[in-house]
């Protein structure tokens, strides 16, 4: 394990290897993206095991939302990394006539990847899957809230690259400030509202470029002409995948007035039928990461009235799926983000009050609007803002690698996924090469009697 005085060196150490020039080369950088997939493969099984350990977390939901998924995301990369490397030429102005623009794609060096407990061996992959086909080191720290999944990604990092390569740097806090505290350049953080302030002013103090990939309250609207059924399915899965432990789950309902009991009844039917009964014994229901979480989800339900669910057993850090209603806007299960399997309900009349609750609050990372009206979806999505979402649906944005990823505002800044992950660790380094051919006089002193001339040229290009 890397102790917090051996960072330095592993920096340094990073950073005379991307000096090298190794990581630039096409081919150095697929047969890296190969070399991870297939250490995927190997390793699926202990994968799976260390996150029901961590959250007896069941073998579809880690497959599903921790391994399958970055499948795609390495696949994408190395079938397109050939294109996203090249130069690309851009048009140029008359005013650099006989000259042409080419934009470079050049990675930034050594960059640090901070990773959450939540979904905590995708959150740390996936980032990682942008660094190598950009071209950069890494530093990798994974949370040590899901310690087994942090051990195992120690270990996989360890066996299958070079240590000045890509290197994983297991600890708490004071791993973590060590980290920060040293220059690097780029930052990739997922994690928390809270937190993400404290790496981003940390990043300024060395000017260097952050994702932050953070969370807030997405808002899930029903309207009056759902699919009430389909919709109950959706959301319920949205919500309660990962026992809410979602950074893009539903965080609250808004439901029209006319169909809220009818909706209500819908989705708890659908609860049950997902879970049984008793989802403290379903092998499809994750447990809430540790007893701070839960003592904080505890308090939480404590605002308006439990209309389902509400059974919660802090030795086994298990809460059902709940929804609760009564709440007002100023309770804190409205103003906190949730991040945990409780879902409270508040009604409208018209989707106007909708779009002035929801613009009247931080931005959020997802907005999931159910309604069958092309004309009320364009209006939701022209009025209101977040950093992404889906119409009749939720969460599953997340998992195209041709839509990039990210929020807005509080919710965090930047994106990634597919080529947005390329981009995200990639320079954009803007070159002019100009001809030798012609002079301009003009751009050169003295400039006496040359601004009418000026001007004039500017008024032609223009």
């Amino acid at each position: 394990m890397v102790k917090p005085k051996q960072i330095q060196q592993v920096i340094r150490e990073h950073n005379n290897f991307f000096a090298s020039g190794a990581t630039r080369e096409y081919a150095f950088r697929i047969r890296q993206l190969k070399i991870l997939k297939k250490a995927l493969r190997d390793h699926e099984e202990e994968i799976m095991d260390a996150l029901f350990k961590d959250f007896r977390k069941s073998k579809f939901e880690s497959y599903a939302s921790e391994i399958g998924i970055i499948y795609p995301d390495i696949d994408f990369a190395i079938k397109h990394l050939r294109s996203w490397m090249k130069p690309r030429r851009v048009s140029t102005s008359i005013v650099h006539f006989l000259s042409k623009s080419v934009v470079y794609s050049q990675p930034y060096g050594t960059v640090l990847i901070i990773g959450p407990w939540n979904y905590p061996f995708q959150l740390v992959i996936t980032p990682l899957v942008g660094a190598i086909a950009a071209g950069n080191t890494a530093i990798v720290k994974p949370s040590e809230l899901s310690p087994n999944t942090s051990s195992l990604i120690a270990r996989i990092i360890k066996k299958i690259f070079p240590e000045n390569y890509v290197t994983a740097v297991e600890g708490g806090v004071d791993v973590s400030k060590a980290l920060l505290a040293e220059h690097f350049d780029y930052i990739f953080f997922t994690g928390g509202t809270s937190i993400g302030r404290t790496v981003m002013e940390a990043a300024a103090k060395h000017l260097t470029p952050v994702t932050l990939e953070l969370g807030g309250k997405s808002p899930t609207i029903v309207d009056k002409d759902a699919d009430l059924s389909l919709a109950a399915k959706r959301i319920a899965w949205g919500k309660f995948f990962n026992a809410g432990q979602t950074c893009l789950a539903p965080d609250y309902l808004l439901v029209h007035k006319e169909v809220k009991e009818k909706f209500l009844a819908a989705l708890a039917k659908t609860i049950d039928d997902f879970y049984a009964k008793n989802p403290k014994a379903s092998p499809d229901y994750a447990r809430i990461i540790n007893a701070r979480h839960f003592s904080r989800l505890d308090a939480l339900m404590k605002d308006g009235a439990i209309v389902y669910g509400g059974q919660r057993d802090p030795k086994d850090l298990f809460i059902a799926p709940t929804i609760i209603d009564n709440v007002k806007p100023g309770n804190s299960i409205m103003t906190e983000e949730i991040f945990g399997p409780v879902l409270p309900v508040m009604t409208f009349e018209k989707i106007d009050e909708v779009i002035s609750f929801v613009n009247a609050r931080p931005r959020p990372l997802a907005l999931y609007y159910f309604s069958g009206d092309r004309k009320s979806q364009k209006r939701v999505l022209a009025e209101t803002s977040s950093g992404g979402g889906c119409i009749n649906d939720t969460v599953s944005q997340f998992g195209s690698e041709t839509l990039p990823f990210g929020g807005i505002g509080e919710s965090g800044m930047g994106s990634y996924h597919g080529k947005a992950s390329f981009d995200t660790f990639t320079h954009r380094r803007s070159i002019l090469v100009r001809s030798n051919k012609i002079d301009m006089p003009l751009r050169y002193p003295p400039y006496r009697n040359k601004v009418a001339l000026l001007k004039r040229l500017f008024r032609i290009i223009g």
